[in-house]
């Protein structure tokens, strides 16, 4: 019954690739083999994050890859999410094995949750923390709404932008632990570096972090 149901599922709303839009053979694949071949893979050593040991990420923001993280952010495409922790946790893996204890979020604010309905950070890692067979957990919240980093002309108002915007939910819950912190995007780094003040202030242990995709250095 339910291979019967997919089937028509996939006659009526035919499956598309998350990257391209071209029709694909089954609603069990998310990108098609052109796209799979043609990513904007992160390469070489990784961005260096103030307040954390490293940071991991499996493409560049840019492309096809941007133009799917901006869909999951701002257009409802919660599906992407999955897929986007897969390629997270390959990275993940490989790289910081063992260098944590717990996964978390760098969280929106409460007017941009109750706006798109949901938190693209917080979709991203629970859904790495399932692929990982990790624990999540709320850690932060958001105490300050902010304008949008994207639209600060620089590094320096992109800091003052984020200073003092987390509070840590529970510094009991994170006293000592390890934390792999996920985002959907970094850019400069302000906002992950906030989050990790913060947390480190609140008593943390050692900080590692990942997103799906970073821009390039400038």
């Amino acid at each position: 019954m339910r291979v019967l149901l997919r089937w028509l599922l996939d006659l009526l709303y035919p499956p598309k690739c998350m990257l391209c839009h071209r029709l694909l053979e089954s609603s069990d694949q998310m990108t098609c083999g052109r796209c799979d071949g043609a990513l904007p893979e992160q390469e070489g050593a990784g961005r260096t994050v103030q307040f954390f040991e490293a940071f991991v990420t499996p493409f560049y923001y840019e492309g096809y890859i941007k133009d799917a993280i901006r869909r999951l952010k701002f257009r409802g495409m919660q599906t992407y999410a999955p897929q986007f922790a897969r390629w997270m946790a390959a990275r993940v893996r490989k790289e910081l094995e063992g260098k944590y204890d717990l996964i978390s979020w760098v969280p929106c604010s409460g007017r941009r949750k109750w706006t798109r309905g949901y938190d693209q950070s917080e979709l991203l890692a629970r859904a790495l923390a399932k692929e990982l067979g990790a624990d999540c957990v709320p850690t932060l919240k958001k105490i300050r709404h902010t304008k949008k980093q994207s639209k600060m002309p620089s590094a320096g108002a992109r800091k003052a932008n984020v200073l003092g915007a987390y509070k840590a939910i529970d510094p009991k819950s994170v006293f000592g632990k390890r934390i792999l912190l996920v985002d959907d995007v970094l850019t400069t780094g302000a906002t992950m570096s906030e989050c990790g003040k913060t947390l480190q202030l609140a008593g943390s242990g050692a900080l590692v972090c990942t997103a799906a995709a970073t821009r390039r250095k400038t």
